[in-house]
């Protein structure tokens, strides 16, 4: 393998992808890469992978699907910190009698 094409195939790569942030779909790979996980790496990295043929840039609608999983899961987890918080409520001692059913 000649490093120098290696290493320039690796800049334009990178040169052609927009953001400091890309998204990657896996492709399978002989060392047990599985195909069709989708990341977001940075830019620098996104390049490797494809000059590797490791993966490849994600669609417009894998991006789409990826960034709406990704709310949902954001969404869901902010349900279960909510549902983790206990409540308590300070009552003062006549507050509380007032509240208590009167004897009759």
């Amino acid at each position: 393998m000649d490093l120098r094409h290696y290493y320039a195939e690796v800049a334009t790569t990178e040169e052609l992808i927009k953001g400091e942030d890309a998204l990657i779909v896996s492709r399978p790979t002989g060392d047990g890469g599985k195909a069709g996980v989708i990341s977001e790496v940075p830019r620098h990295v996104a390049a490797r992978l494809v000059v590797e043929k490791k993966a490849v840039l994600a669609t417009p609608d894998e991006v789409e699907f990826y960034r709406l999983e990704q709310a949902e899961g954001h969404k869901l987890r902010q349900e279960a910190a909510l549902a983790q918080r206990v409540q308590v409520t300070l009552v003062s001692e006549q507050d509380w009698k007032s509240l208590q059913p009167r004897k009759g």
